[in-house]
């Protein structure tokens, strides 16, 4: 079995695990000996990602929280008992509901170090780690509505500042996904918009929520225990084509 050095039955606590990358993640975590702490705001989405892992013989526990809220992401933490490892992956999809600019900047960068400050001030365990879920539209491709690539690009710049400042107590990373194979991408590549974009892609297709969950645990992993302050991108060429 694929380890990445990881110590099995530590404790990952991985954010927005109901659906797409954060599922992909909890669901690979588990495979590779994990013991996974599945939060997210949709109850339903969280406890399916839950069943499958139990499912495939994994240990996961279901979490319901709000991570906008301490009280929420406190008593989360106390069901997740102690965690070595954390991926922030939660946030607003930038194809919901319509946000205002701050609000939207408040969930998407607020929540991550709200996450992240209460998990630290709990006191980090030795080779802690964690990885924030950026996104070219952070580093390199514009997008809209406005936040979205302002967010993005704030969590690469947190990212930055725990690894410089924090890097007595946690080892920071963060990838910067393409277009991945996801609900908020659903039709998309079917699209004539979809089809042009693709065509720039060198590698011609979507990413899958598989591919961008597995850059996550390698740098969340022992085996990276090097790699700090890094943004990963995963983008399948896409950003050096424009």
């Amino acid at each position: 079995m694929i380890s990445l050095g990881f110590t099995p039955g530590d404790v990952v606590i991985i954010t927005g695990a109901g659906s797409g990358i954060g599922r992909a993640t909890a669901r690979n975590a588990a495979a590779i000996g994990l013991s996974v702490a599945a939060w997210d705001m949709n109850a339903d989405g969280v406890a399916q990602t839950v069943h499958d892992i139990k499912e495939a013989g994994g240990l996961a526990v279901a979490v319901t929280a709000d991570v906008t809220s301490d009280a929420q992401v406190a008593t989360a933490l106390d069901a997740s008992g102690t965690a070595r490892y954390l991926v922030n992956n939660a946030g607003p999809a930038s194809g919901g509901a319509p946000l205002e600019f701050d609000e939207a900047v408040t969930i998407g960068l607020g929540s991550v170090r709200r996450v992240t400050t209460a998990w630290l001030d709990r006191g980090a365990q030795e080779g802690a780690a964690l990885v924030n879920v950026a996104s070219v539209a952070g580093n390199v491709v514009g997008t809209s509505p406005d936040w979205y690539p302002a967010t993005k690009a704030g969590i690469a710049g947190y990212t930055r500042h725990l690894a410089t400042y924090r890097s007595d107590v946690v080892r920071a990373n963060a990838v910067a996904p393409g277009m991945v194979d996801t609900p908020r991408l659903a039709g998309f590549a079917a699209s004539d918009l979809g089809q042009k974009i693709l065509s720039r892609v060198p590698v011609h297709r979507l990413g899958t929520p598989d591919e961008i969950a597995w850059a996550i645990l390698f740098l969340l992993s022992p085996l990276a225990s090097y790699i700090n302050g890094v943004l990963l991108v995963a983008d399948g060429g896409w950003t050096i084509t424009q």
